[in-house]
């Protein structure tokens, strides 16, 4: 602000209550007074309009230093409620939520002037540009593609991104801001592009259990043949509140397997952002339900495709996917031939006195395992998969780090005792240097070969 004042992200809490709530707040420092102010909780009459009591956090100036954009989040144990964009006025202490009719996640906000707000928001499995008028209040989306916009910088009246698409790592766009368009600026791995060969990517709406549409990616093998059989991998989104979109990544790349000769099926199943916050809150103290239905909606529609080989199908996943797998491997019904979890929670007991996010599993889970009045929470542990050990029948590859505290280490350890004590073919591959994901390149190496060496064991 000019130099005089500092907007910042706290959350000051300390123990216990640390542990279990998500509550961080806006403070405005003023450099010359020394003065700290609470905008989320401020004193006074303002106080009962204000009080915002879950996630608030990126704070950004107004060109003019008049307001501060900053998203907020409604509950206090919930880390995937809706993100809002709010805006705090300065002089008067009024807040405007400029999301209030606008059903998806704000982030990445930039300001255009000093009444017009750019930001990024994921939709039906994309991420797009949009933008408000805090004058309106009416947010237009401004993108729009089979895409995911995950940066952009302003300049005048000139926008750069940054956009991936599952076929296309990061490479930057210029984007028209009276029409959205896209004209590609960088191709940065172009001489690579030229010498291999992308599969097709397709979008297909699948019907449900209880009769809604779920968006589905199917990434087809390179020269694909539909006169021949492929074997399928069911891909497992982590999160479980993170969307399956247009990403790139160099370890669960959907392009890479699809090279390998596998048709790749990616549903966005419930309890995923990008279409609506009902459609995301649902797989809160519901594991074990509809969620897990629709990955079978999913991995069955495809199956029926004459070019897909139902003899031949594998499933995987990561951290809620790996939870996934490990539930599937109890109740899949002969429908995979392998199974390949990483980072998953097998346990729900001891995961809820190992995992450093409490707040999470309260949240997920529905309460603590003792809570025995409590139904939801109880539904939840009567469904961990580790009590469903006894139907595992299948071959079953186990990734894990051994500085994860998210689900910690210990969790894939049960899983990989369970299955070799139960006579099953099992791997653990235990990164002693990652945590949650695998990031070092040499270890995405072994990570990969590990991967697809297990596939082409067991299901290709």
């Amino acid at each position: 602000n000019a130099g005089t004042m500092l907007a910042y992200t706290c959350k000051p809490l300390t123990g216990t209550a640390y542990a279990v709530s998500t509550d961080s707040d806006i403070f405005v420092y003023d450099l010359k007074s020394g003065a700290t102010q609470n905008i989320c909780k401020p004193a006074g009459i303002e106080a009962k309009q204000n009080d915002l009591p879950g996630y608030d956090k990126y704070p950004v100036w107004s060109p003019d230093d008049s307001k501060i954009a900053f998203l907020s989040q409604r509950r206090a144990g919930n880390e995937s409620d809706k993100a809002r964009l709010f805006v705090y006025d300065c002089h008067t202490a009024e807040m405007q939520d400029l999301t209030a009719d606008f059903d998806y996640n704000a982030q990445n906000v930039v300001w255009s002037g000093d009444d017009l707000i750019y930001f990024i928001a994921p939709i039906e499995a994309t991420h797009q540009i949009c933008r408000v008028a805090p004058s309106v209040g009416e947010v237009e989306v401004l993108t729009k593609g089979d895409h995911d916009i995950n940066a952009f910088t302003m300049a005048g009246e000139r926008i750069a991104a940054e956009m991936c698409t599952i076929s296309m790592a990061t490479e930057f766009f210029g984007i028209n801001p009276e029409d959205g368009s896209l004209a590609q600026i960088s191709a940065i791995n172009k001489s690579v592009y030229d010498h291999i060969r992308m599969g097709e990517v397709q979008k297909r709406w699948v019907k449900t259990t209880d009769g809604k549409q779920m968006l589905t990616w199917v990434i087809l093998p390179p020269d694909f043949d539909p006169s021949q059989k492929y074997p399928v991998l069911l891909y497992c989104q982590g999160g479980p509140q993170s969307v399956v979109s247009q990403f790139w990544s160099y370890r669960w790349n959907f392009q890479l397997m699809a090279a390998q000769g596998y048709i790749v099926v990616a549903p966005n199943r419930r309890g995923l952002p990008s279409f609506g916050q009902e459609w995301l809150d649902q797989i809160s103290g519901d594991y074990s339900g509809q969620n897990i239905r629709d990955y079978l909606s999913a991995i069955d529609d495809v199956a029926r495709e004459p070019w897909a080989d139902r003899d031949r199908m594998g499933c995987v996943g990561a951290s809620y996917g790996g939870y996934s797998v490990y539930f599937l491997a109890g109740c899949h019904e002969k429908r995979f031939k392998a199974f390949i979890s990483h980072c998953g929670i097998f346990d729900f007991d001891s995961m809820y006195g190992q995992t450093e996010e409490l707040f999470f599993v309260n949240n997920d889970y529905g309460g603590s395992y003792w809570d025995t009045a409590n139904a939801t929470a109880q539904r939840s542990y009567a469904n961990s998969p580790h009590k469903f050990v006894s139907k595992w029948d299948t071959p079953i590859l186990i990734f894990t780090g051994e500085k994860d505290f998210r689900i910690p280490y210990t969790q894939s350890l049960e899983a990989f005792t369970a299955a070799r004590v139960l006579g099953i073919p099992a791997r653990l591959v235990e990164f002693e240097n990652e945590a949650h994901q695998v990031f070092k390149p040499q270890n995405s190496l072994v990570w990969n070969r590990e991967f697809f060496g297990w596939l082409d064991k067991y299901v290709k």
